[in-house]
């Protein structure tokens, strides 16, 4: 039985070092941290200009409150 399982784990070595078949564990590392990166400057420039946005409508919304007046 040992024989078998060091013969197949021999010809799985032989047939990856004849089809130059490597790990791409660190490639796709490298991806996954890109695609997080560029998500996370997304984020970051969704909430700065939503941010903006929703402070000048609060701020129409409270003034428009405190003067009595419905102009925005």
């Amino acid at each position: 039985m040992t024989d078998l399982l060091t013969g197949v784990r021999m010809m799985g070595l032989w047939c990856a070092s004849r089809l130059r078949i490597r790990s791409e564990r660190g490639a796709t590392a490298v991806e996954y941290g890109l695609m997080v990166a560029l998500i996370a400057a997304v984020i970051i420039a969704a909430v700065v200009f939503l941010g903006q946005t929703t402070r000048d409508s609060f701020a129409c919304t409270g003034n428009s409150l405190s003067s009595k007046s419905a102009a925005c």
